[in-house]
């Protein structure tokens, strides 16, 4: 069998801001080591898994990329952050 395989990693967190805070910093960490793919990071409350909260905006660029910034971001989409 051939494909993406998408990894389930259950981490707790107090509340829906902090689940997305942690999201996006294990994203960012594990892009590193592995290929993680951001746009597809979402967070969801434990007793209701099917209403999922995306993390990262992810809206299509020029040139094919996607924004990297959070999903609720009030400035331009750009598809680097800047340091």
């Amino acid at each position: 069998m051939s494909g993406r395989y998408v990894i389930h990693l259950p981490v707790v967190a107090a509340d829906l801001a902090r689940a997305k805070i942690l999201a996006g910093t294990a994203v960012r960490s594990l892009a590193i080591v592995a290929p993680v793919d951001p746009g597809e990071t979402t967070v969801s409350a434990e007793d209701d898994q099917g209403v999922r909260h995306r993390v990262f905006c992810d809206r299509r660029l020029d040139g094919g990329r996607r924004c990297v910034l959070r999903a609720d971001h009030e400035t331009p989409c750009t598809a680097r952050l800047l340091r």
